[in-house]
């Protein structure tokens, strides 16, 4: 695959000695929307937290984009990668502008002229000052999706992105994938058990059933 945005080797993972739950090819991202596809406990997730940097990845193993690496040099890779976990329960004592005012000092390509579009087509304008643990499991999941949005970076990973969505943000999510699909230089991994409607794919990535 040419022009691809980032690199995997082979990989090899699990949670439990001598039981992989990931045993990949390696893998090159190329820009534009790519499909996670994959059955429960397949390893979507993992996946996606190891690409992110979450999750170490095994000794030996690195991720290239861009010309950064992610075990050699952490500085330069994060912030061209925007994770955000929908599960996370660590800052929900933080409202909604508290947390998009941290998730923008890391990515310098923050676009907050496209937050404050989300805000209305989200819906999201009534609940800013409400802290996450005050929101619903759909408008907390808001929250963080559009902070993958508008963080510019040149990968964005998005887990499960339409589960509790209300029909309009549904619409909002695809159509911005459509209109972002031919994008040149950034990519979007969009982690589901089907692929998102409608959408345009630059590549397919199959975990199985």
């Amino acid at each position: 695959m040419t022009n691809s945005l980032l690199e995997l080797p082979p990989l090899r993972f699990g949670f439990a000695p001598q039981t992989p739950l990931l045993n990949l090819k390696a893998l090159e991202l190329p820009p534009g929307v790519t499909w996670l596809g994959g059955g429960e406990s397949r390893g979507k997730t993992t996946l996606l937290r190891l690409l992110s940097g979450d999750l170490p990845l095994p000794t030996g193993i690195d991720l290239h984009m861009n010309g950064k690496t992610l075990v050699s040099g952490q500085q330069g890779y994060r912030p061209q990668v925007a994770w955000f976990d929908p599960h996370n329960v660590a800052l929900d004592h933080q409202t909604a502008m508290q947390c998009w005012a941290a998730a923008a000092q890391g990515f310098p390509l923050w676009d907050a002229a496209l937050l404050l579009q989300m805000q209305e087509q989200l819906g999201l304008s009534p609940h800013l000052d409400k802290t996450l643990a005050m929101l619903s499991t759909g408008t907390k999941r808001k929250v963080w999706l559009s902070a993958a949005l508008a963080s510019g970076a040149s990968v964005t990973l998005l887990d499960m992105p339409f589960a509790a969505l209300d029909k309009p943000s549904v619409t909002f999510l695809l159509d911005w994938l459509k209109t972002n699909s031919v994008h040149a230089s950034r990519a979007w991994v969009v982690a589901d058990y089907v692929a998102p409607l409608g959408v345009p794919l630059a590549h397919t990535i199959d975990l199985g059933d």
